[in-house]
């Protein structure tokens, strides 16, 4: 019978790897060798290569290691052949974990160099002895490395990371960074123009005025990241930066650097208090505020993109809350279809209010376990066990959905009004009929300066104005388009600005598409 082996190699560092014959080759070379002397029992070795070059035994998250589990999962595979046990993996956890996974596909595990039977206990035995020395190794050269950062670091080295902007690599090789001049002086000017502005959100769009972008990066595959405009983060990162002062920090503690200093300690010093007293203000303003939003964590959009709690103040000093997409909080442009900013009070209500009528809570926002907000719902799990009769207590529309064996899922319809990226909460689950008088007056307005006579439109009153002009378009409006708006069923969106500024077909059909029901 056939037994089908894959050689798996790996190699911790990509050191030497670009040669003709490199230590996977070897490794390989063994495992095809050990291979062809089982050749009697049927050993075959699979032409695909299963090799991790420079990556760490202490990880399962290696692609070559990664494409051997699924060819295994798969039944491609019989024999796993490695040069030693420690290239396989040098966790002990990890071991266990690929051996059970090998065990239940019926799957042998050989080392070329090591000889042991893993369908024994003696061979597991030996194979637990063999890793333990491996992981051993392993955490020792770790405390090694650690040990060795630390020390130069002590000395005022720059032991390697992300370059800041303001210096460059030195061109001899060394562990002392040098300064380059054009950066240097942006360094300087945002530490001097956030003295100035006090503000990181000011600063951050003053700065992409400007063109000013964060430093760009090569990476070793040969692409380039960075130079694009600053977050609030990465700002504040900077501005934090003792690198910028002459020190390296370590662990907390300062030394001081090797490189030459950019910023003077008296302005570091002037912007750290800045940021300090901000800090120190946002948390006294904030933790009462975020103590209120009492979904905080438990509030998602229907991408499982998470809400997070977010204030603002009116021209009255009136504070407003809000849970906010996590992508508009950092900045990060997306599309209104992904990016929510929710009404606090609203949902919170509208919430606490349909949960104390299914639960008899008297704190009803205590039990969601989760909630999601969909454009035409809201999904609510809750302890099942909270629930009495629940589906008595359901108003039409609403459903429930069991979720698990200890949960339940409640959903309530809601109608979600989008204003830009804004997007709150109806007032009720069911949207009442709600005329809207301004598009009304419009309609009839239209009406009266266009008849139709046998079948065809007539203009009665000619426009004197664009204005005019477009409003006459609203005549033109299918039948039904036309009775809802005077119901005041239309679609929450559907408003006379919107009208005005959109092209109306013709057709009927393309109308009703245009203008549909959400």
């Amino acid at each position: 019978m056939t037994r089908r082996c894959a050689i798996y190699t790996r190699k911790s560092s990509d050191e030497g790897l670009d040669q003709e014959f490199n230590s996977l080759d070897a490794q390989r070379e063994a495992g095809e060798t050990y291979v062809k002397s089982q050749a009697s029992e049927g050993w075959r070795s699979s032409p695909v290569r299963y090799d991790d070059g420079g990556y760490s035994g202490g990880s399962m998250d290696r692609p070559g290691l990664q494409r051997l589990l699924r060819d295994v999962e798969a039944g491609l595979i019989d024999v796993v052949v490695v040069y030693k046990i420690d290239r396989l993996t040098r966790s002990l956890a990890d071991f266990a974990r690929i051996v059970e996974r090998f065990d239940a596909r019926g799957v042998s595990f050989v080392s070329v160099t090591q000889a042991f039977n893993t369908t024994s206990s003696m061979g597991r035995l030996t194979l637990n002895v063999l890793l333990s020395f491996a992981q051993f190794e392993r955490e020792v050269t770790g405390e090694r490395i650690r040990d060795k950062i630390a020390a130069s670091k002590a000395r005022g080295m720059w032991m390697g990371g992300i370059l800041p902007l303001g210096y460059d690599r030195p061109k001899d090789g060394s562990r002392r960074l040098e300064v380059n001049p054009a950066e240097a002086e942006t360094v300087r000017q945002i530490y001097t123009r956030y003295l100035a502005l006090g503000s990181a959100h000011r600063l951050c769009t003053e700065l992409a005025e400007r063109g000013i972008v964060s430093k760009r990066h090569m990476t070793a595959n040969g692409g380039w990241t960075g130079g694009v405009p600053f977050s609030r983060g990465a700002l504040f990162h900077l501005l934090r930066n003792p690198l910028y002062i002459g020190k390296i920090s370590h662990k907390g503690v300062l030394h001081d650097g090797m490189h030459e200093p950019i910023i003077d300690a008296d302005l570091f010093a002037a912007v750290s208090a800045k940021l300090d007293a901000g800090k120190r203000r946002h948390q006294d303003r904030g933790e009462s505020r975020v103590a209120k939003a009492q979904l905080t964590g438990r509030l998602f959009d229907r991408h499982g993109q998470p809400l997070s709690p977010s204030f603002s103040r009116g021209k009255s000093g009136r504070v407003y809350r809000y849970y906010v997409s996590a992508s508009l909080q950092q900045g990060r442009q997306a599309s209104s279809a992904t990016t929510l900013r929710v009404s606090a009070t609203k949902l919170e209500k509208m919430l606490a209010t349909a949960l104390q009528r299914v639960t008899g809570s008297v704190e009803p926002l205590r039990l969601p376990r989760r909630v999601v907000l969909a454009p035409d719902r809201i999904e609510v799990t809750v302890p099942i066990t909270r629930l009495r009769d629940m589906r008595s207590a359901l108003e039409p529309g609403e459903e429930l959905e069991q979720a698990g064996p200890d949960e339940a899922e409640l959903l309530l319809p809601v109608r979600l009004g989008i204003r830009g990226r804004s997007i709150e909460p109806g007032a009720g689950r069911i949207r009442e009929p709600e005329p809207d008088r301004v598009l009304i007056a419009a309609l009839r307005k239209a009406h009266r300066m266009l008849a139709w006579q046998a079948g065809r439109p007539v203009i009665q009153e000619a426009p004197k104005s664009l204005y005019e002009r477009n409003l006459l378009r609203l005549a033109l409006l299918a039948p039904d388009l036309q009775r809802d708006i005077l119901a005041g069923r239309q679609p929450a969106h559907l408003k006379l600005e919107r009208l005005m500024k959109s092209p109306i077909p013709i057709d009927w059909h393309a109308q009703r598409r245009l203008f549909a029901r959400t």
